[in-house]
């Protein structure tokens, strides 16, 4: 019997987070200044989903129906009614419905989606590894620990959020359950765009 299904504060953005991504968010509007601090009170995550149709700041956007859950890390508020936070992204959701409260903050019903196993990145890919290597070394604090260059989804991962692609493919390799496609996808990326070196 499939379980029913849970009920997540949604905050659509105008970016992609991928699980185990650190995503700064500034939070002003007041619907997520209490969706937030209910968020911290509670230990609970909220659901980061990049915007289908309208605008961050306003009326509810439309959400894309995968996303991914937040999970508040640090938080500061250096000037009031400004929200700092830094959160790493959880595990992948689709939304099955969705309501609209009162105060404008869009809540869903989510299933979670099943993750592959971890597996290492393949022998045909490993030239990826030493430019992510380099770009995480220079971006430093950028993006904290943990790293895990073993396991292939990770490295899927930060590569496609560090790369300048649109965001809407970026949506499309995260709704993608197949690990090492993306890593294809990115190679070929990468060498189109002389990152990598061409195959002889």
């Amino acid at each position: 019997m499939t379980p029913p299904p849970d009920t997540l504060p949604l905050f659509p953005l105008k970016t992609v987070l991928f699980p185990g991504g650190v995503l700064p968010l500034r939070v002003f509007e007041p619907r997520y200044m209490d969706m937030i601090t209910r968020c911290m009170r509670e230990h609970t995550p909220f659901g980061v989903c990049l915007i289908a149709a309208g605008e961050e700041v306003g009326e509810a956007a439309v959400p894309h129906p995968v996303g991914t859950e937040a999970l508040i890390e640090r938080w500061d508020m250096e000037q009031p009614g400004v929200l700092e936070l830094l959160v790493r992204g959880g595990r992948r959701f689709r939304i099955v419905d969705h309501e609209l409260e009162r105060d404008g903050l869009l809540v869903g019903s989510v299933r979670w989606l099943e993750e592959p196993p971890a597996e290492p990145v393949p022998a045909a890919q490993a030239e990826l590894l030493p430019l992510l290597r380099s770009i995480v070394e220079e971006l430093g604090d950028r993006l904290p620990p943990p790293h895990d260059f073993d396991d292939a989804a990770w490295v899927g991962a930060r590569y496609i959020e560090l790369l300048p692609i649109p965001l809407l493919a970026k949506q499309k390799l995260l709704e993608l359950d197949d690990i090492l496609s993306r890593l294809e996808i990115l190679q070929q990326f990468l060498r189109e765009h002389g990152l990598l070196p061409k195959k002889a």
